[in-house]
């Protein structure tokens, strides 16, 4: 009996699809990481000073946390169809949609964890001689770690889904194969990409969270005591 082949019979888990197009599979992963990476770490560069010029001049946060929550309720579809004409079809088109969507999430932790840092540890550091940059970066930034990693978390496992979006404009990464994948019924390419998504978005989370548990010690101190 001829041994059946799982392309042929188009099933939805195939070893046979893993071993033909490991060389498509591999160019898609590293497109996605590629467009996740970039855009998460150009999210948190501009959110960050953002963050600090809102809780620097108040009046500024309620208009910068409202423009941000409108760009985030643009449809994804609609925010890089706005964007083809200013970039033409290239990979900034989504890499500035993702960092748009970003803004909203490590803005608003960054500036949640900045305001939970207590006022008397503020005063304390002052009385010892610290200047404001020394106390945003010894003090205040340390302290507020867990709010901003939680941000960076929820903004990096939703720009992997999201990045599956750019398949409109072919620089989805994953992406391009779901959505080739739907269009000719190709089974095991729509499952072997949505799993390896699944996969990146846990990985990454787990990863982060490695991050936050390294740098915030004195937090497994007092969970220890």
């Amino acid at each position: 009996m001829a041994k059946r082949n799982c392309l042929v019979s188009n099933d939805w888990i195939c070893g046979e699809y893993l071993r033909t197009r490991s060389h498509e599979l591999t160019d898609a992963t590293v497109q996605h990481l590629w467009i996740t990476a970039v855009s998460v770490a150009l999210g948190l560069l501009i959110a960050f000073p953002v963050a600090l010029v809102a809780r620097r001049w108040r009046p500024l946060a309620g208009p910068v946390l409202g423009l941000a929550t409108v760009l985030y309720t643009v449809p994804s579809l609609a925010m890089f169809s706005l964007l083809l004409p200013v970039f033409g079809i290239s990979p900034a088109v989504v890499v500035t949609g993702l960092v748009l969507y970003s803004l909203t999430i490590l803005v608003r932790n960054i500036m949640a964890g900045l305001e939970s840092v207590p006022e008397d540890v503020r005063e304390a550091a002052r009385g010892m001689g610290y200047g404001p940059l020394r106390l945003l970066f010894a003090v205040e930034l340390p302290l507020s770690l867990p709010a901003l990693m939680a941000g960076l978390r929820i903004a990096t496992v939703s720009t992997v889904a999201l990045t599956t979006v750019g398949a409109i404009i072919n620089y989805g990464g994953l992406g391009n194969l779901i959505y080739t994948g739907i269009d000719t019924i190709f089974k095991a390419q729509v499952l072997t990409a949505s799993v390896i998504c699944v996969v990146i978005a846990i990985a990454a989370d787990v990863l982060l969270l490695g991050v936050q548990w390294l740098l915030t010690p004195w937090a497994r101190s007092r969970k220890a005591a």
